[in-house]
């Protein structure tokens, strides 16, 4: 399992170029994804002259924001978007891209704070959904990092999980090629940290498989799993649905 200090170590030296390099990593799909399929709130606003419950939404490892931001723009005004991560130089990146997009309205709704997604310092039941984009797989432990999602959404929230997953059997030879001899070496290029891209290349290929990770999720307490593989199966997003509690 990926020890926490020695990941939050490396994310701090390569948060100044982290983008680019995701980029490289994922042909841009953690920004795509997300942003066309938007989380679903976990109940619909009661209607008018009652206010509304704006949703609230939990971008969980997010980074330098890009994944929140861009739920920021895909989602209803009312949202609430708070983004959560535990390395504080990528909180700094995102906090900057903020400052710049100054009179946007969409991106000051959101809620940088440092948090650790194995012990959420989050209530019960508190948010309608939780986004965690290529960070499930850097937690010391996926299957507690889920419970704590599961247990911060409300009954009828899901949880959306983007990661890198394992392709489909022909494209394999080529892509771990890639993996292995070449990108590590671009990216390095990139961030000036190879050693970086060495363990995340790595982590990438001992990343359960689409289905593997759907049991985990059902390990969690989540169900009415959906896959959606993109990329050849190179990345795979999850969706799984927290039920209410049955009388």
């Amino acid at each position: 399992m990926p020890d926490p200090v020695a990941v939050n170590t490396m994310f701090g030296r390569i948060a100044r170029r982290y983008d680019l390099a995701n980029r490289l990593l994922s042909g841009g799909a953690d920004v795509v994804a997300l942003a066309s399929r938007p989380p679903r709130p976990s109940r619909p606003p009661p209607p008018p002259p009652a206010a509304a419950r704006p949703a609230d939404v939990l971008d969980l490892a997010t980074g330098s924001g890009d994944v929140a931001f861009a739920l920021a723009r895909a989602l209803p005004p009312a949202a609430r978007i708070t983004g959560m991560d535990f390395c504080q130089p990528m909180l700094d990146e995102a906090a900057a891209k903020q400052r710049a997009l100054g009179s946007d309205t969409s991106a000051a709704r959101i809620v940088f704070r440092q948090g650790d997604g194995m012990a959420l310092a989050l209530d019960d039941e508190c948010m309608d959904a939780v986004t965690i984009s290529f960070g499930l797989r850097n937690m010391a432990s996926r299957l507690q990092a889920l419970r704590e999602m599961h247990r911060v959404l409300r009954p009828g929230g899901r949880v959306h999980v983007l990661e890198f997953s394992q392709p489909w059997r022909w494209f394999r030879p080529l892509y771990f090629f890639y993996l292995r001899r070449i990108l590590p070496r671009i990216a390095g290029i990139v961030t000036g940290d190879k050693s970086a891209y060495d363990y995340l290349c790595g982590s990438i290929e001992t990343y359960p498989t689409h289905s593997a990770m759907s049991n985990e999720l059902r390990l969690a307490g989540f169900r009415q799993i959906e896959v959606i593989r993109m990329t050849a199966g190179i990345v795979a997003l999850h969706i799984g649905k927290k039920l209410k509690a049955e009388n």
